[in-house]
């Protein structure tokens, strides 16, 4: 089977092409820009075309290769020319959840899905990094870069699928897991779940649908010595489930394995020296993130925190507006930068980072600021002066971030 995907080197379609490609499926697409998976999108030997995203090359395709099932990302607009091309030849199209619904079935895999706000993308990284170093044989997606391993894979033979099970698009409700892990839960996505009771509603029709379910335990493990409580709350749900993956496992095995997590892209993702990206944008997670922050400042012995916020989606930002006033209680400075702005309404004003900064309780802290030149010498001093730098974004910031510390 030919699989075409629009959107491919994003961290929600790439690593799905990968394990597709894994499975012995012949795979390509498009995107319009390059995105955190097109180096292992190449290294794959994947075909693919970065660009305009006309359906010229999809055409070339169906003429050359052949496509059976064309996959697109949810970022993709009903009017695009990939996907109205697609439609005039008849052939089969969906999201990527029906794709992945299909390979678990196809393939005889057992789902081990992660859902929730936060702590999704660590706790499924933390399952791949714990069944690599145990050597218990898995396929998986998870929506990030990983240091020490692809961001998708199929392993034949492998009796289990970890997935990062996103509720954006109710994407997860397609799914009935044989294990379901379920983080933090903290309204979200109002552009697709209008009210926080229906946000939390899709959340108990999951757990539903799944056979069994571990949900987040405040209460820390003692054997768990990973900085940070938020991240030591992923860690035990990930030794949990790894323990119903295979009992036998040797118990002090596993926590020296997860002792030893070394962390994953843009999830308090350590850049250079003192200097730290993480994916950040939503208030509840900013404050577990800063928590994260402060401990790690205070185990490599910087004098404090100083935070560059992006926000993402004018939306949500709407949405959570007030639930700001907190977030930054404890940095030493707070850099707020315009909002990548995605999925946008047009007919909704765009809030200014002014705006959110006269909202906060520590307003003296707080400055608007730009990515540019001048913010980066700025941050260069921080660093030299030993602050902790530390970046939440989702959008363009993380790479100015990485070419202003690149030499």
């Amino acid at each position: 089977m030919n699989i075409f995907i629009s959107g491919i080197s994003g961290t929600g379609m790439g690593p799905l092409a990968l394990m597709a490609k894994d499975a012995g499926f012949k795979v390509f697409g498009t995107d319009l820009n390059e995105g955190a998976i097109t180096a292992e999108l190449r290294e794959k030997k994947i075909d693919f075309e970065i660009g305009k995203q006309d359906g010229s090359y999809l055409e070339k395709m169906l003429k050359t290769e052949g496509v059976d099932w064309f996959v697109y990302t949810s970022a993709l607009p009903k009017d695009h020319p990939e996907l109205a091309l697609a439609k005039e030849y008849g052939i089969k199209i969906s999201k990527r959840d029906e794709l992945i619904a299909f390979l678990v079935k196809e393939l005889g895999l057992k789902m081990v899905a992660v859902a929730g706000t936060h702590g999704k993308t660590t706790t499924t990284s933390m399952i791949v990094w714990l069944c690599q170093k145990l050597k218990v044989p898995v396929s998986y997606l998870v929506g990030t870069n990983l240091g020490f391993a692809k961001s998708g894979k199929y392993e034949k033979g492998a009796e289990f699928f970890v997935y990062e099970a996103d509720e954006y698009d109710r994407n997860f409700l397609h799914f009935h897991p044989w294990l379901s892990l379920i983080t933090v839960v903290s309204y979200d996505h109002g552009d697709i779940y209008p009210t926080k009771e229906s946000y939390q509603a899709a959340f108990t029709k999951f757990i539903k649908q799944s056979q069994k379910t571990i949900v987040a335990e405040k209460k820390d493990d003692k054997k768990i010595l990973l900085a940070g409580k938020a991240r030591r709350t992923d860690a035990k749900m990930a030794v949990k489930a790894v323990r119903a993956m295979d009992s036998d496992l040797d118990i002090d095995k596993i926590y020296d394995a997860i002792n030893k997590f070394p962390g994953v892209g843009r999830r308090f993702e350590k850049i250079c020296d003192g200097v730290y990206s993480d994916y950040a944008h939503h208030p509840e997670e900013i404050m577990t993130t800063i928590e994260l922050a402060k401990e790690e400042a205070e185990i490599v012995g910087k004098k404090g925190v100083v935070v560059i916020y992006e926000p993402h989606q004018n939306i949500r930002q709407h949405e959570i507006f007030d639930d700001y006033k907190e977030a930054f209680i404890g940095v030493e400075k707070l850099f707020w930068l315009p909002t990548y702005l995605t999925r946008e309404d047009p007919n909704l004003a765009v809030l200014r980072p002014r705006d959110f900064i006269e909202s906060l309780a520590n307003k003296d802290v707080a400055e608007a600021a730009e990515a540019d030149k001048n913010l980066g010498e700025v941050i260069k001093k921080y660093q030299k002066e030993d602050f902790l730098i530390l970046l939440m974004t989702a959008g363009p910031a993380d790479k100015w971030l990485r070419e202003l510390f690149a030499n």
